[in-house]
């Protein structure tokens, strides 16, 4: 029980829970963080000689406070110390801590934490860094190499966010049910963004960036151990591990992008998609739909078909204009018009997505798919247009490569025809 890997997955466990608590103490992310590395430091000095704590959180949050004190003391010794209440709201007393963690104050602790992560004023970048180092205490060197930048410069993101956050001024107060409401719905989106990072890398960045999707399930299993009976939590929860199943048959042996039909579903992690069947279903009896949970319903469709042939596109396009009238989006018609190309033709697909071109002119996606439409109806060399569009619009190398690949196939069934004109 206190070996070194048991230690380190407990510290990683107990983090949020342990910095979020020590951040309403303190009223610093700096200090709290600072507070919860040197509480890690001592568990890793003590642990393997005395054992480890009946609750390594509450252990955490009461040797990090403790130490927090009196790193103030130090800095301040010639001046006296604020009130007590200033800077704590807890006796000294373990026992105490772990009754806190069991009730309303774990859960608002934990939630807070995560929203001023994704306070509205950061830009997207910023929060999934802020929430990537300060709850998931993921390497402020990792974060950098998963965001294809400098550990400096990665560095100065995550100081700009923590100085914008403390400019802001923001409460610290257990948030009401309304406010509570509103902030799981901006953490949910920021999770969401951490996976997406990762699952949007190319082969070549799989490595670094491919944890992130890890990460963002964790962070998604937390909060669903909060809000227990949140539907629209199990949601974000189930598409998370769905999309993540499919993982190792994305890209084949030469890092080439695979497309979902074409993968080998033998593949497919049996595990996570079983979880994530479970949790979707469980979320659909509440009754009370959100885009998140018409997403992973989508997504099961994909991972209950044994074959290609077998997706049920008719369903999949039925949900697909459920979540157009949820959250009316170019990017979800346009994700609709892959099923609709499968139940009534490209023309009919192709009608669908021409009026999103003056939205969608900056966006990959929209001309691999126009692309692949025109030539499965023939129309060769507005197909070479529209994907001579995608590949400058191209993300990652994967995304270029595989558009070339439909380019290269162009070039070869003209072959014949222009030899006999010739």
């Amino acid at each position: 029980m206190t070996d070194p890997a048991w230690i380190n997955t407990a510290l990683s466990s107990a983090r949020p829970q342990a910095v979020a608590a020590l951040l309403r103490y303190f009223r610093d992310l700096d200090t709290a963080e600072e507070a919860f590395q040197e509480a890690c430091l001592r568990a890793l000095r003590t642990w393997p000689k005395n054992g480890p704590p009946r609750d390594p959180a509450a252990w955490l949050i009461f040797v990090g406070r403790n130490s927090g004190i009196d790193a103030a003391r130090r800095r301040n010794k010639q001046a006296p110390m604020p009130p007590e209440e200033t800077i704590s709201d807890l006796e000294d007393v373990e026992s105490a801590v772990v009754e806190r963690l069991d009730g309303a104050h774990y859960r608002d602790d934990i939630l807070r934490l995560l929203f001023i992560c994704c306070h509205p004023d950061l830009p997207a970048t910023q929060q999934i860094a802020l929430a990537l180092r300060i709850v998931s205490g993921i390497p402020v060197k990792q974060i950098a190499r998963a965001f294809l930048v400098g550990e400096s410069a990665m560095e100065q993101r995550i100081t700009r966010a923590k100085a914008r956050i403390a400019n802001a001024e923001v409460p610290f107060e257990a948030p009401g049910p309304v406010e509570r409401s509103e902030r799981l719905a901006a953490v949910l989106a920021m999770v969401y963004l951490v996976f997406n990072e990762g699952y949007s890398a190319g082969a070549t960045e799989i490595a670094n960036r491919a944890p992130l999707c890890e990460e963002a399930i964790r962070l998604a299993r937390l909060l669903l151990r909060l809000f227990q009976t949140e539907p629209e939590v199990m949601g974000l929860t189930a598409l998370l591990l769905l999309q993540h199943a499919r993982a190792a048959a994305r890209f084949d042996a030469d890092g080439e992008l695979v497309l979902m039909d074409d993968q080998d579903r033998s593949l497919w992690n049996r595990a996570l998609i079983d979880e994530g069947l479970a949790l979707i279903d469980k979320a659909m009896r509440h009754r009370r739909s959100g885009p998140y949970q018409i997403q992973a319903a989508i997504a099961a469709l994909h991972a209950r078909a044994a074959r290609p042939e077998d997706t049920d596109w008719a369903e999949i396009d039925l949900l697909y204009s459920v979540l157009e009238s949820m959250t009316p989006s170019p990017v979800v018609t346009l994700n609709r018009a892959v099923a609709y190309a499968k139940l009534r033709g490209p023309e009919a697909a192709l009608k669908l997505i021409e009026p999103l071109e003056p939205k969608l002119a900056g966006y990959f996606h929209f001309f691999g798919v126009k692309g692949g439409l025109l030539m499965q109806l023939g129309r060769a060399e507005d197909a070479r247009e529209a994907f001579g569009r995608a590949i400058a619009l191209a993300n990652t190398a994967a995304e270029a490569a595989h558009i070339r690949m439909h380019l290269d196939r162009l070039s070869a069934e003209s072959l014949p025809r222009n030899g006999m004109s010739a």
